[in-house]
């Protein structure tokens, strides 16, 4: 199991397991988030603590609504969108390992997709190598 926490420790969220790799994605979203996603079933997460959400409104159709802390700003996490989850099913949440105590994320791989070059439908691209953290 992994265990996060915004700034403030009014919003926790639990993991089942480590992830098997972090995303710091480049696009906008991520990027003005200041997010490094790992991803998993939402089963497998636990969300203590109230959070606001936000729906990117730059594209035609969001696809994530990312939560954060009301009282500290800290981005805790992604679900996919009603449209998404009606598309691909509800079998994807972002966690923010940002959240993390980076010892807890010694040795998995941290990959650099391009999110800004994405067109949505074809497999990321990559920015640089990835490297391990830790």
């Amino acid at each position: 199991m992994i265990e996060l926490s915004c700034l403030c420790g009014r919003v926790c969220v639990e993991a089942d397991r480590r992830p098997e790799y972090v995303n710091e994605c480049n696009c906008t979203l991520c990027s003005k988030t200041g997010a490094r996603w790992a991803y998993y079933d939402p089963a497998q997460v636990r969300v203590s603590g109230a959070t606001q959400s936000y729906r990117r409104t730059d594209k035609a159709e969001a696809n994530a609504e990312v939560h954060f802390c009301g009282e500290c700003g800290a981005t805790t996490h992604f679900v996919l969108t009603e449209q998404a989850i009606t598309r691909v099913g509800n079998t994807l949440m972002g966690v923010n390992m940002r959240l993390a105590d980076e010892s807890d994320l010694a040795g998995i791989e941290l990959r650099f997709p391009d999110g800004r070059a994405w067109d949505g439908a074809s497999e990321f691209g990559y920015v640089s190598e990835p490297r391990r953290l830790g």
